[in-house]
């Protein structure tokens, strides 16, 4: 009687769900969000979708993959059980702007970071928001106050946004920033429409490679994912995602966005070494069911901390801190499993423990000085896609069309000795 009871309240809020889906579905993806594709075909384009090009398994097709999600976040009660939310304290309020030569990066919690540096304010993929989810009531709920009180936020001069999925694109959020007077948002291909749609007055829009200036000295590019994009059954892999990287006179600051495993951190560094620090995830990790591999779906669009610190390996150590933890509970991770994994994963590599550190929310870290050293610059020119020509690396292929861009590897200046953490 139980179960059956359960079953029907499940199959209630199943269909509100799907009801509430098909309203937003029309506000969402409507012809002035998702247009006949004009752009040309790429290594990652086929001109209608985006995809991971290179990965050998490709991820399940729309609709039945979403709905398969869903009804298992209803009715699974095998996941593991987090702690209750208890009372935290937000960290002491941001520095309106990170002393000249300083780099300061503030975890608000899962993909929100506050990065101050040369005279510059951002914040990437911003939510504060109790739930990652279309609706209010219902979805994934936080599990941990952001580690920012949103009052308390310093002045922010752009958003970072890497794919439009709930838990990165908050629409709620935005439009909070977007109503202080927050000026300015970068996102992939195929969000600029939602992006406006929060009231934020300027929505610039990159392919991957492609670049804006924020002022004189400071470059934001948009960098390859290994992920996918959607906001309803309906619109998959209709928008681009992809990471960024910011480069300006304190160095080159990495933030991947949600990204499995694969061959774009190798490439990355290559094109910004040296980089000062890397912002990369650690989770959702582990199967969904008994008896399912670790190399499967979950595999090629996340990746776990084992495969995040061979991630660290490839973009030349740099200090990474970790994203997409202990906020959102979106898999089947135990609350600790993933900063265990990752203390046993460094152990294995030799690294040391504070190579790659998950970081307490709304504690400011002053991320220290890299040594001095050239700039390895990988191609003139870049392409579209991850791939290379010309002066870059033979095995790589190449999109037959280039876009020259603008030269955004910065030079790596010198600083005087600095505490890494306070």
């Amino acid at each position: 009687m139980k179960m059956n009871r359960k079953i029907g309240l499940s199959l209630l809020i199943l269909s509100l769900v799907l009801g509430s889906l098909l309203s937003l579905s029309a506000c969402v993806t409507g012809p002035s969000i998702y247009t006949e594709k004009t752009e040309r075909v790429t290594d990652h384009f086929d001109g209608i979708r985006y995809f991971n090009p290179g990965v050998s398994q490709d991820l399940p097709s729309p609709p039945g993959q979403g709905a398969r999600w869903l009804w298992n976040w209803i009715l699974r009660t095998d996941r593991p059980n987090w702690p209750e939310r208890s009372d935290f304290l937000s960290g002491s309020p941001p520095v309106v702007r990170a002393p000249e030569g300083s780099l300061y990066v503030t975890p608000v919690g899962h993909g929100t970071f506050l990065i101050q540096l040369d005279g510059v304010n951002i914040l990437t993929d911003p939510i504060w928001s109790e739930r990652c989810s279309p609706l209010s009531w219902v979805g994934p709920k936080r599990k941990h106050e952001p580690g920012i009180r949103f009052e308390d936020l310093p002045p922010v001069d752009v958003v970072l946004v890497s794919h439009n999925h709930y838990d990165h694109l908050d629409l709620p959020t935005l439009e909070r920033l977007a109503n202080k007077g927050m000026p300015r948002a970068i996102v992939p291909l195929g969000n600029l429409d939602l992006m406006k749609s929060s009231g934020i007055p300027t929505v610039d829009e990159l392919d991957w490679w492609q670049s804006v200036r924020l002022s004189s000295d400071l470059t934001i590019t948009l960098v390859p994912a290994q992920h996918f994009s959607s906001r309803t059954p309906w619109d998959r892999n209709r928008s681009l995602w992809g990471g960024f990287i910011i480069s300006g006179p304190s160095g080159n600051v990495f933030y991947s966005g949600d990204t499995g495993y694969g061959p774009h951190f190798q490439e990355i560094a290559r094109r910004f070494s040296p980089i000062r620090v890397a912002l990369l995830p650690i989770a959702p990790f582990k199967p969904t069911q008994a008896g399912e591999s670790t190399q499967g779906y979950r595999h090629v669009v996340h990746m776990g901390p084992a495969e995040a610190v061979k991630a660290h390996m490839d973009l030349g150590t740099p200090l990474s801190l970790a994203a997409h933890f202990q906020v959102f509970q979106l898999g089947f991770d135990g609350f600790n499993d993933a900063v265990d994994v990752l203390a046993s994963s460094l152990r294995e590599h030799n690294l040391k423990p504070d190579a790659f550190i998950a970081p307490t929310f709304g504690q400011a870290i002053n991320i220290p000085p890299i040594v001095d050293e050239p700039v390895s610059v990988a191609c003139e020119e870049y392409s579209i896609g991850w791939r290379l020509l010309d002066t870059c690396l033979a095995e790589h292929g190449f999109a037959e069309k280039i876009i020259p861009l603008p030269g955004v590897l910065s030079t790596q200046s010198r600083f005087s000795p600095e505490p890494s953490i306070q």
